[in-house]
């Protein structure tokens, strides 16, 4: 008797995986468009911004979609790598790639540790162990004397790459942009291989994926670490286009925002963080005249969404528009 290969049949992993990158090729492709348009018709250095804060948000979505893990805690490696890039590159006068570049590896190193602790507790007691481990670094960066303490580390030099001017805001912008797309790039590569199946596996049932052979620790370790980089990188990137690093940037509040767009966006998906970070950081901005009800209103759009499209703003796009 014939057995049909999975490829001969519809709707089969191998059509599935075929459909999936052609989807995200033209993501790409329309992320690159609509982030080389941007400058020119919206305020630059405020887009620089939404691009750092949706890195940070597909590091959340990286571990939380793909990993099964929330953490409440990643406002710490979001912080540390602002802090690092800028006193570096003020204090050491370290090229402006050089502070993002140390930024991300004390991130990735406080991502070891903290998650080597971390990952041995689930559910909302991981999201717990998190959250404190960053109200530690939180306190560290208020006694610290290199952090500024209240007032922060302020005036950070652009300096130059490649021979341009970082000052310039549409080289850094170009700059920025290449960051962002090489971040969105990391996450694909990460989800789109044997590495992102087995986290997956994981997320949805430990135990066989344990009976499988699989030290299910060390990949919820390994995605832990990656997506502390992926922080650590916003954060310095973020520095270097603000200019500044503060206490608000390794608040738990800005971890909050982190899963806020996220969910809001779309977990489980490359783009639907970063469609989150535009959203939230829009309605912050444009609606800062309103005060607190800025709060109230970002959360009645995201009990909107939860309730109406469970797989977030990003899902509804893939249903409008068939790609």
């Amino acid at each position: 008797m014939h057995m049909p290969r999975r490829n001969e049949l519809k709707g089969t992993p191998v059509q599935s995986d075929a459909v999936s990158k052609r989807y995200v090729i033209k993501a790409f492709v329309v992320t690159g468009a609509i982030v080389a348009a941007l400058p020119f018709v919206v305020y630059a250095p405020f887009v620089m911004q939404l691009m750092c804060y949706a890195i940070f948000a597909g590091s959340v979505g990286l571990l939380l979609g793909y990993g099964g893990l929330l953490s409440f805690g990643h406002a710490a490696y979001f912080g540390v790598g602002s802090y690092i890039c800028a006193y570096t590159v003020k204090v050491w006068q370290v090229p402006p790639v050089a502070g993002i570049l140390l930024g991300v590896l004390v991130a990735v190193f406080l991502g070891l540790v903290i998650g080597a602790l971390a990952i041995r507790r689930q559910g909302i007691y991981f999201s717990m162990v998190t959250l404190a481990f960053a109200q530690m670094i939180y306190f560290f960066c208020v006694r610290a004397p290199f952090t500024g303490a209240e007032d922060g580390i302020q005036s950070v030099p652009r300096g130059a790459f490649l021979g341009l001017s970082l000052a310039n805001d549409m080289v850094l912008y170009w700059v920025v942009a290449a960051i962002f797309m090489a971040a969105m790039f990391v996450v694909y590569r990460v989800v789109h291989s044997p590495f992102g199946e087995v986290l997956v596996a994981i997320r949805e049932h430990e135990p066989r994926a344990t009976s499988l052979g699989f030290r299910t620790s060390r990949f919820k370790l390994a995605i832990f670490v990656i997506s502390a980089g992926l922080a650590g990188l916003a954060g310095g990137t973020k520095a270097l286009v603000t200019q500044l690093a503060s206490l608000t940037d390794v608040h738990w509040l800005m971890s909050g925002d982190a899963v806020l767009m996220t969910i809001l966006g779309g977990r489980g998906s490359i783009f639907g963080p970063a469609i989150g970070a535009v959203v939230v950081m829009w309605t912050k901005v444009y609606l800062a005249w309103m005060g607190p009800w800025v709060t109230a209103i970002q959360g009645v759009i995201f009990i909107f969404c939860v309730l109406l499209f469970r797989n977030g703003i990003i899902g509804l796009l893939k249903r409008w528009v068939k790609i």
